[in-house]
């Protein structure tokens, strides 16, 4: 505490930390180092789920820091020496269920379960919906898209940082059906950061590519020019 009662920040902490020969980590740190260090997910149940692209068996996973759950879709055996082909997916209830032309979301999710079904391998598909904020902050960040932001000024407007996706938790899932080695579908390099900081190597980054239509061009644009994605 400093002297007037209030809470010290990590910058007030550095004259007590050197007084008294202390070391010193963030909250940050330390659940970083948990999700590197714990298994921190379970598998719940694994049943076979026959699609529309082919057979694949389906894998319930829970959390066990926040009690939710995500899903893997698995195709063939998977070998911890080959490099098995894998999307990871978040949740798009508008782009998966609706098919919303807003975004490329339901597109990419049909082609990486196309892929995966031809050739085995893996969907990991999370329950992060509107890239992390939540469908409710999603459908408002729609609105003011109709007012002219785009997908990231929309976030920032409603208090968000542009992407507040996680990776640990999928990466903990993939080891623990046996990936070591991706082929990732993905055209955001962050995904690539997030897997790798988890052990998993990347072999290969295999973009999906989806043709731009009249409602989603923008959004598509800002993706490349804001952030990263390569389209």
């Amino acid at each position: 505490m400093n002297d007037d009662g209030t809470m010290a920040r990590v910058g007030q902490l550095g004259a007590y930390q050197q007084r008294h020969g202390l070391k010193a980590c963030t909250i940050a740190q330390l659940i970083e180092y948990r999700r590197r260090s714990e298994k921190l997910v379970h598998r719940e149940q694994s049943v076979a789920m026959p699609t529309a692209f082919g057979d694949f068996t389906c894998h319930l996973y829970g959390i066990d820091t926040d009690a939710s759950h995500h899903l893997a879709l698995t195709r063939g055996e998977i070998d911890p020496e080959y490099a098995t082909l894998v999307r990871v997916h978040s949740e798009c209830l508008t782009g998966d269920v609706f098919h919303s032309k807003r975004c490329d979301c339901g597109d990419q999710l049909a082609a990486a379960l196309e892929r995966i079904a031809s050739e085995g391998g893996v969907l990991l598909y999370l329950r992060q919906e509107g890239r992390g904020i939540g469908l409710p902050a999603k459908i408002h960040a729609y609105k003011l898209q109709e007012q002219g932001l785009d997908t990231v000024e929309a976030n920032e407007k409603l208090g968000f940082g542009s992407d507040l996706r996680d990776y640990g938790m999928g990466a903990q899932i993939l080891c623990d059906l046996g990936v070591r080695r991706i082929r990732l579908l993905t055209n955001n390099p962050r995904k690539v950061i997030g897997l790798e900081g988890y052990g998993l190597e990347i072999v290969e980054q295999i973009p999906i590519s989806i043709p731009a239509n009249p409602h989603n061009a923008k959004y598509l644009e800002t993706k490349r020019l804001r952030m990263g994605h390569l389209l």
